[in-house]
This record gives structure tokens, sequence and C-alpha cells, in this order.
């Protein structure tokens, strides 16, 4: 996190509070999983529900589920014919995910896909408006490029991750895998005249991309 924890308190207690479902799931993420720091959490899960508000997706790609923490966030901002598919490679995590998904009571607006998004992505009919990319940081391009030919004209994508704990300023040859690749993704989008973006510094840095 490179916010003042302070500064990052009151962010938190000038957003609307978590639903009681994200708030249990945001609990038990952390008593139960290794790498609880990959929880979307309450400010970007908030910011992502927010734009399901606004643009009203009828179709949203999800590629990391993790614990089901992002797509249930954003499934509550989406109309109620809408649907998302959550795409998760970690098999030991379907159950926790299961779970919550039954929890939060929209089971059936969220469609959980089991296995490997290069290998589901291009098997799925839908056309997307919005696509929210959170897994493995060295796939980022190819992730990209699957999705962007899945969604329509005047379509979202939103990456997160793309500030990567400002690791994305080094410039040593010597950086890690994961690091370099967040750096090529960034540069990737920036030079695609097919889209325009911003870069936002909320949590670890989110890219929103509209498809041109």
């Amino acid at each position: 996190m490179m916010i003042d924890p302070k500064i990052e308190t009151y962010i938190e207690d000038h957003t609307t509070p978590e639903t009681e479902v994200l708030k249990d799931l945001n609990r038990q993420t952390h008593l139960r999983t290794f790498y609880p720091r990959m929880l979307s959490g309450h400010i970007q899960g908030k910011f992502l529900e927010m734009v399901c508000q606004m643009i009203q997706p009828k179709r949203v790609l999800e590629i990391g589920t993790f614990t089901s923490y992002s797509a249930i966030a954003m499934v509550q901002g989406m109309p109620d014919n809408a649907l998302i598919f959550t795409i998760e490679v970690n098999e030991e995590m379907e159950s926790f995910i299961q779970e919550f998904i039954t929890k939060s009571g929209m089971d059936k607006k969220i469609r959980l896909l089991m296995g490997n998004a290069l290998e589901i992505i291009p098997t799925l009919d839908d056309v997307f408006d919005l696509v929210f990319i959170d897994a493995d940081k060295e796939q980022y391009v190819a992730y990209y490029k699957l999705a962007k030919e899945k969604l329509r004209p005047g379509g979202f994508i939103i990456a997160d991750n793309v500030i990567w704990s400002g690791k994305v300023l080094e410039k040593s040859s010597k950086t890690d895998k994961e690091t370099q690749s967040i750096v090529a993704f960034n540069e990737f989008v920036k030079n695609d005249p097919d889209v325009e973006q911003v870069m936002l510094s909320i949590r670890d840095g989110l890219l929103l991309i509209r498809k041109l």
C-alpha cells in the first residue's frame, strides 16, 4: 500500500460501508487464505460496484476470482437480467467461492468458471460490456488481447495492480518477471490505437480502458 494509513482510514470512513456479506467475506479471506492482500477490498470493491451502476453492463467478464469479493461487488451494481462470468484457476478456492456466492444471494447472476482463462475465454460466445482483469500478472497482455476481442465497441476493461506497489518505476533490468510484465502491459495499452485509457491511483492502481 502506497498511501498513508491515516489517509486510507479517512477514505474508508467516507466511503459507503461494505454489505454484511462483503464484510464477512473480507474477514474470512484474511482468516482462511495465505495472501489476503489479493482481495479487492472495501474501496476498490465499491468503486467497481459504482462503475457497474454507471454503465449498467449486461455481460461482465472477470479474469481472476480469488474469493469472489470483486464479483459480488460488481454484480450488486448490475441490472437484474445481467450476468458475470468469473474465471478462477485455483481449484482449492472453488468451495470458498461458491460458499460466498450463495451467501450473497447472487448465484443466478454469477457464473463461476474454473480453469485457465487463456483456454476458457476463446470458448465464450458472449459479447461483454465490461472486463475486469486481476489474475496472473505475466499473462496480462494475453488476457487483454483476448478480452478486447470479446468486448463491444464502447465497452470497458479495468486492469488491477498496474502501479504494482510503485515497482513500475524501477528501471533495472533485474526486476522480477511480474514487474516487467506489468510495465509491458501498461506500455502495450498506452500504444494501442484502438482504446483510450486513464490510470487511477486507487489501491495498487487501476487502468480504466475504453474500446473505441
